[in-house]
């Protein structure tokens, strides 16, 4: 399951490591107003629940990453425990980010083709994930109607300020 990806000469799809953290943290800074707040100590944590965690190299830099986890973590968020209490066996994307610089380049496509492979291979039954709603995140909303998830619940999350689109694609 820690496979090496090539997707073009240049374009790489690989467990995520330690050295990988100054990369990561910067891009979901720069994306923040989509996902949230992240240091390294939180980082550490989230890479230690995810059996799935890689970064997308294109020309030996890190542009993009992945991480997602399986039912039954320890994990606060409200968006992971709203899919948590529905039970079943599932791969929770905490979050996916591609850097501005390689967007349209289907690196986000590869993450996701590659997480269903994962899914399939680790008996995970479904891939959930949320969206804003409110304020929305259009990119992101085609992005999975393209693939196929569907709106399973929506929910307010940071103190009501946004709203959440819960989503889940069958990988079987």
């Amino acid at each position: 399951m820690n496979r090496l990806i090539t997707l073009q000469n240049d374009l790489v799809l690989r467990p995520a490591c330690p050295a990988d953290f100054p990369a990561i943290l910067r891009l979901n800074a720069e994306w923040v107003h989509f996902t949230s707040a992240l240091d390294e100590a939180a980082l550490e944590r989230l890479h230690e629940l995810s059996p799935y965690h890689r970064v997308a190299m294109l020309d030996g830099d890190v542009v993009a990453f992945l991480l997602a986890m399986r039912e039954g973590a320890d994990y606060a968020s409200p968006n992971y425990r709203w899919f948590d209490h529905r039970g079943g066996r599932f791969l929770y994307v905490d979050r996916v980010i591609v850097d501005a610089s390689a967007q349209g380049r289907g690196v986000a496509k590869m993450m996701y083709d590659d997480l269903i492979l994962f899914a399939r291979e680790c008996g995970a039954d479904r891939i959930v994930a949320e969206l804003d709603v409110e304020p929305p995140n259009l990119a992101s909303a085609r992005f999975h109607d393209g693939y196929g998830f569907l709106e399973v619940g929506t929910q307010l999350v940071a103190g009501g300020t946004k709203r959440v689109s819960l989503r889940e694609l069958r990988t079987g």
